[in-house]
């Protein structure tokens, strides 16, 4: 255990030295000042006095009465009871010497009045280094290593955190493990679930358009402004100095529904034209000119609505700096690129066919 100890604490001192980890201590402390008293029990028998006499007088002199005999004062007038605890003043009590001045009598009452024993003629009392916290895990012991972060974002710090636990395997004893826990862990199943949600609601959305549209391919044409809002995002975060986070991977999430809708007003108003005059081209010119303003209204509404937090110092500002750079990069994808795409596939749709024929 001790061996553990010691390597704990040179890991904690590697671990300190890594950027941004601040305030690096080791929960678990095997030397915690303690005063060991030990009963002399053949001298305490020679005067009648037992090791529980001893332990019973110490306790009543540093804890009070409760700790070896409760007694409760029942109140007549209210009917409730209350716990009495007989010490003695802590002042009294401020050095060695008046804990080897303390009293000891016989349990059993039947000592003679004038037959005062003192602690310190029935113990000694030494001073030793004891474990002040003792944790386990499945029986094993454990020592816990906080290290907090600051001026620095959580994932840097994990990763340099990471980089001195391998590198001090060797070192540790072979009954021992390493394991890193706490924010970091949540951190980390936070970021798969919401990557996870993230590329899952891109395809939910792909295949509700395919059924809505009855095609596979207008549903692609559509989902085109996505890279350009995933840009965005990673573009505003760049320049804004602001990490990659929760909030900011919600807000991709969000921007991936406004996109996607102002991306579907350009390609349904685009089938119509095409249908009625035949001209991938022209349609997609009549759909980009015509959806500009609603397209450019609702990406506005949603931007402007999104300044206040994003210029905030809460925790909610990286969704407003994702939601605002992904929505002004997906608006200039929705109203340039995807009509460029629709015009581009449906005119080689239009060639081949006129080949065929």
């Amino acid at each position: 255990m001790y061996l553990n100890y010691e390597f704990s604490r040179k890991l904690a001192d590697k671990l300190s030295q890594a950027p941004g980890a601040t305030d690096v201590v080791i929960q678990q402390t095997m030397t915690t000042p303690t005063m060991m008293v030990e009963g002399n029990r053949t001298f305490g028998f020679g005067v009648n006095r037992t090791l529980k006499d001893m332990a019973d007088n110490l306790l009543m002199t540093t804890a009070g009465s409760q700790q070896i005999d409760q007694i409760y004062w029942l109140d007549p007038n209210t009917g409730m009871s209350y716990l009495i605890n007989v010490y003695t003043p802590q002042p009294q009590i401020n050095s060695v010497n008046s804990l080897m001045t303390i009293p000891v009598d016989e349990s059993s009452n039947n000592s003679l009045k004038n037959d005062v024993q003192l602690l310190g003629n029935l113990a000694s009392l030494s001073v030793k280094g004891t474990p002040g916290v003792v944790t386990h895990g499945n029986i094993m012991p454990l020592f816990d290593i906080y290290v907090s972060v600051e001026d620095s974002d959580l994932g840097g710090v994990l990763a340099d955190v990471e980089k001195v636990v391998h590198g001090m395997e060797r070192e540790k004893p072979h009954s021992a493990t390493l394991e890193i826990h706490g924010q970091a862990a949540l951190m980390n199943d936070a970021y798969v679930e919401l990557i996870l949600g993230l590329l899952t609601s891109i395809v939910l959305v792909y295949l509700l358009i395919v059924v809505n549209f009855q095609s596979w391919l207008d549903p692609f044409i559509i989902i085109t402004a996505l890279p350009g809002a995933l840009a965005g995002i990673a573009w505003s975060l760049f320049l804004t100095h602001t990490h990659l986070s929760e909030p900011a991977l919600t807000g991709a999430i969000m921007t991936m529904g406004t996109g996607t809708a102002n991306s579907i007003l350009v390609v349904s108003y685009a089938r119509e034209r095409l249908q009625e005059h035949g001209d991938a081209l022209r349609a997609a010119i009549e759909a980009g000119r015509t959806r500009f303003r609603p397209v450019l209204m609702t990406a506005s509404a949603m931007i402007i609505g999104m300044i206040p937090m994003a210029t905030g110092y809460s925790q909610n500002a990286p969704l407003g700096r994702a939601v605002i750079g992904g929505l002004l990069i997906a608006t200039l994808f929705t109203l340039l690129f995807v009509p460029s795409v629709y015009a581009v596939i449906y005119e080689r749709r239009a060639i081949r066919r006129k080949e065929n024929v």
